[in-house]
């Protein structure tokens, strides 16, 4: 494939392309099985909706923002979930729209202005460059044909925006971090701008908390981190290659597992063991 940088694509067009994601790239580091469950079945979720909406008022692009009507909310003002309610937020979703409950709404314009009220987010977003970037490209090594769909792109800087249900500083965010794999994104993104010719970019995370005071932070990784994660995105290229040409999408394997602990459990005594 010849390795292209798009500036105008629609986004349910970049989503429904066949090149390999860094999102499926996660679930196959996960186990080839989650991968094969996951692409096969389209998942829809209100807090993706959210921090849809979120991306679109603090980028000034993507999908509009859709409320639901009263007779998809409960008399407290929450979203029903009744078949009816599900089907018309997919109908919303399916026609390009962004469901959220007029409540929601107001939380993504204050999230928005938090962002903006922080001046290094600010200073980053408002730099010269484009939103929602996609890069098409393929992994010289494995022969994948990767996507990634970069939410500001500027001359010095690939920027995504993430929304946490967490806390946005160093420790809260590295949890997150870890846990959903965002430093394989990071590199997986850092790659797909290589391949298609443009190198030396920085990369930073703009967080915004979802609860009120809805702090932001603004966040890098340091360089054994997207080393790492650079090699756990090829191996997961890998993973893809020998998976496709076996066409076999195997779980965690048949034999026992041993179990491996977080290193903070080692440091528990056994009377903080019993509280936990």
């Amino acid at each position: 494939m010849s390795a292209r940088i798009v500036y105008d694509m629609p986004e349910a067009e970049y989503h429904a392309r066949p090149e390999l994601s860094s999102t499926q790239a996660r679930w196959l580091l996960d186990s080839p099985a989650r991968y094969r469950h996951n692409v096969e079945r389209r998942r829809e979720s209100v807090a993706y909706d959210v921090g849809h909406a979120v991306h679109a008022r603090v980028l000034g692009v993507g999908s509009p923002v859709i409320a639901y009507p009263d007779e998809h909310l409960t008399p407290s003002g929450n979203v029903s979930t009744k078949a009816a309610t599900v089907a018309w937020a997919h109908e919303q979703r399916e026609a390009g729209l962004v469901p959220v409950s007029p409540d929601q709404i107001a939380t993504v314009e204050t999230m928005a202005e938090a962002v903006l009220a922080h001046p290094e987010a600010r200073r980053l977003i408002e730099a010269s460059g484009h939103s929602e970037v996609s890069v098409l490209s393929t992994d010289p090594d494995t022969g994948v044909d990767v996507r990634a769909r970069i939410d500001r792109l500027s001359d010095t800087t690939a920027l995504d925006v993430k929304t946490t249900s967490g806390i946005a500083d160093r420790i809260g965010f590295g949890r997150d971090a870890a846990r959903l794999d965002y430093p394989v994104q990071a590199a997986w993104y850092l790659d797909a701008l290589r391949w298609a010719g443009v190198d030396g970019l920085e990369w930073r995370f703009v967080v915004i908390e979802k609860s009120a005071p809805h702090l932001v932070a603004v966040h890098a990784l340091d360089d054994v981190t997207l080393l790492t994660a650079s090699e756990r995105a090829k191996r997961a290229r890998e993973i893809y290659a020998e998976c496709t040409a076996s066409d076999s999408w195997p779980g965690y394997g048949d034999e026992a597992l041993t179990t491996y602990m977080p290193g903070w459990w080692y440091g528990l005594d056994d009377e903080e063991m019993e509280v936990e």
